[in-house]
């Protein structure tokens, strides 16, 4: 009688239900890693909870576990519930990659770090019946060698796309309120341009998504991977900073690769944030906008309210610089300081931390006290700045300053959808925001 493969869930919690907006989600890159890196013998299951419900009756060897950290507490619980079962229980992600203490309450094992060159590992030691508690992965030198992510256990979802992938980890810049100098490691690290290449030359449809922090952050080993997809036909999206923008090549070169919408973090129009190394640039960041949006890629524009310089006057300043700067596309964030962030540290010392529920470090809530204004102020102008920009006469406005009008005003349409569908979301107090300076109109 041949013995049955041992048979290895790989999880993605949700916090919420999406409904239709879960067509145009993306699957978990963690989890595709993960799952390249498991011998073949294993049988590889995936249950993506905003897709589907978690089979928590099933027949499992080892249950695998991603979180963020808005998705710490429903990993917790989903990890609880097999555990009573008797059944094995790995944690990783950037989460229990920060908290591991924490995380091994919830778990047999915590992956610290990368997961790829240590997985092979625990899967052994699990079928030896000795699985550590904890392992752990430090990046080092500046090359990234990681397996070609997998698709096939994706079958039946529908994603936007799943043809995802990393051609980069890591960041020199250590922002404080970023994760992934923390998570990735303090240098850029790419993978070989022709190994990236093989990989893009795999996928069968052209809608493809690259996973980077910052793509572009090392221009000189950006530059060959995008010589290199302008023969392929892809249609891509990434993630950058502006900075690229000042070298007119490279702006080139983007477009001729294929790439149809880039997402860069301005973070602040004023203050310590705007003249960081990652943001700060010698050009005007409307000139670089504009040199960006000319070639027809959709540029959206990320900017945080809440740093320790913004008063009230940054909604209704931001607001306006955006109106003149005209990105095809804003998103406001809320300051969210994580766990294992400078920020975090900081303001967890100087008793500004509301609370430390993980569910609401979600970038759209208020999970701490701000230096000049209050959590509802700082609340309320965020909403309402993100109203302002998606208003019909702000969004023909934008469109109308760049090339690809359609592309544009399709993306803004959908990007309104999701501002004015929002719900209002309740502080600790049981009480709403109400009151602003901007309009808050449809």
């Amino acid at each position: 009688m041949t013995a049955r493969a041992p048979r290895l869930l790989l999880v993605y919690p949700a916090t919420h239900k999406l409904g239709w907006v879960r067509r145009f989600q993306l699957p978990s890159l963690s989890l595709k890693q993960v799952a390249a890196a498991t011998p073949p013998e294993w049988e590889v299951l995936l249950a993506d909870e905003v897709q589907e419900d978690i089979p928590f009756d099933g027949s499992f060897d080892l249950v695998g576990i991603t979180a963020m950290t808005h998705q710490a507490t429903r990993a917790y619980q989903i990890a609880d519930r097999f555990r009573q079962r008797g059944i094995p229980v790995v944690l990783g992600g950037i989460h229990p990659t920060v908290l591991p203490d924490e995380a091994r309450q919830h778990a047999d094992a915590v992956v610290v770090g990368e997961a790829e060159p240590v997985w092979t590992q625990l899967l052994s030691d699990l079928q030896k019946g000795r699985m550590a508690p904890l392992y752990r992965c430090v990046p080092q030198g500046d090359r990234l060698e990681i397996p070609w992510s997998r698709r096939d256990f994706l079958a039946g979802r529908n994603y936007l796309t799943t043809q995802t992938l990393q051609a980069s980890r890591g960041c020199p810049y250590d922002c404080p309120f970023c994760t992934v100098t923390p998570y990735f490691g303090r240098t850029f690290r790419y993978r070989d341009p022709d190994d990236i290449l093989a990989e893009l030359r795999s996928f069968d449809r052209k809608l493809t998504v690259l996973l980077d922090d910052n793509i572009l952050g090392d221009p000189e080993r950006a530059k060959p991977i995008l010589r290199g997809m302008a023969s392929l036909g892809l249609r891509w999206g990434g993630q950058a900073n502006l900075r690229f923008a000042e070298d007119p090549e490279m702006v080139n070169l983007l477009a001729k690769s294929g790439c149809i919408g880039i997402f860069v973090g301005i973070e602040s129009v004023a203050g310590p944030q705007a003249n960081h190394p990652k943001t700060g640039t010698r050009s005007s960041q409307a000139d670089l906008i504009k040199r960006v949006r000319d070639t027809g890629i959709v540029l959206e524009a990320s900017m945080i309210f809440g740093f320790d310089d913004h008063d009230e006057s940054v909604f209704e300043t931001t607001v306006r610089y955006l109106e003149k700067c005209a990105p095809s596309i804003p998103t406001f964030h809320i300051l969210t300081p994580y766990p294992g962030t400078a920020l975090f540290e900081q303001f967890d010392r100087e008793g500004r931390m509301l609370h430390k529920e993980w569910q609401r470090y979600d970038h759209n809530q208020v999970v701490f006290r701000p230096r000049l204004m209050t959590p509802e102020r700082l609340y309320q102008g965020w909403r309402a700045a993100r109203r302002e920009v998606y208003r019909w006469p702000s969004i023909f406005s934008r469109v109308m300053q760049g090339n690809g009008r359609f592309v544009n005003l399709a993306y803004n349409v959908l990007r309104r959808g999701g501002v004015y569908g929002d719900e209002e979301i309740v502080f600790p107090d049981g009480q709403i925001p109400a009151g602003t300076e901007l309009r808050d109109e449809r």
